[in-house]
Parts: C-alpha cells; sequence; structure tokens
C-alpha cells in the first residue's frame, strides 16, 4: 500500500502562499468551514485562532491546499514568524513542455515568483525559481 505524502511549507501568510502554489499547480484550497465553525462553537479554538477569507472561517495560522484529482500531494502551509535564511534542502519541481518553458518562466515570474536561472543537462533545461517566499522550485 503506498503511503500519500504531504508537503510542509512554512510561511509569513499561509493563505497568500496557499492561493499562490494552488493557482500555480490547479489545486484547490481546502474548506474546512464547518469543523472551525463546530471548534468555535465548542470553546476548543477562540476567535483569536481563526479568520475569514472570502466569508468561509480558515484557522488563521495555517492552510492546506489539494489536488483535485487526489493524485498530487497535499500542500500545508504554516506560519513562522522567521523569514527563511537558506537554500531549501527540498523543492519540488514542477513539469512543463521544453518547448513552452520561457513562456512558462514568464508567467510564473509574472505571477509573483523570482527568476534564480536556468540549468541544462543534455537534452535538458530547467528553470530555477522561488515562490513568493523564497521557496526554491523547478520548472522543468
Amino acid at each position: 500500500m503506498a503511503t500519500r505524502v504531504q508537503v510542509t511549507f512554512d510561511a509569513s501568510d499561509p493563505h497568500d502562499l496557499a492561493a499562490w502554489w494552488a493557482d500555480l499547480l490547479g489545486y484547490e484550497i481546502e474548506d474546512h468551514n464547518e469543523f472551525i465553525a463546530g471548534l468555535l462553537d465548542q470553546g476548543v479554538v477562540g476567535p483569536d485562532d481563526v479568520t475569514r477569507i472570502d466569508g468561509r472561517l480558515r484557522f488563521a495560522d495555517a492552510c492546506a491546499a489539494r489536488d483535485p484529482d487526489g493524485t498530487g500531494p497535499r500542500l500545508y502551509f504554516q506560519r513562522v514568524p522567521e523569514p527563511k535564511t537558506a537554500k531549501n534542502r527540498v523543492h519540488l519541481d514542477v513539469p512543463v513542455a521544453q518547448q513552452d518553458l520561457d513562456a512558462e518562466v514568464d508567467r510564473v515570474v509574472a505571477s509573483g515568483a523570482t527568476f534564480v536561472g536556468v540549468n541544462s543537462h543534455p537534452g535538458q533545461r530547467w528553470a530555477v525559481l522561488q515562490d513568493p517566499d523564497g521557496n526554491e522550485f523547478c520548472l522543468h
């Protein structure tokens, strides 16, 4: 039996970063409105633990996005107080058609990513970028 994987991101604003990655990958932001409402009603969480986005309750310091087809990993975003200070030891590779690489780099940079550079190996080019919080990823 295969194990499902979740990739966790530290973020200065988990909701903004989750929305950015969801847009890039075609993912959906998970909606836990009813669950959170129940936790509020039970006193398990308080008003400072939640926020409203588009009229829906969300946890203030965490957010998740999922593949609507159920095949990709769940992405979890958690608020941390400190900024990113070093290179990632793990990163995501996002596949794109080789002939579309330059246009995809332009599109992703226009959406808030930072371009780092292009690398190549015989028969393959890939672009290294950073998401709005500075996490490295590759388009390949």
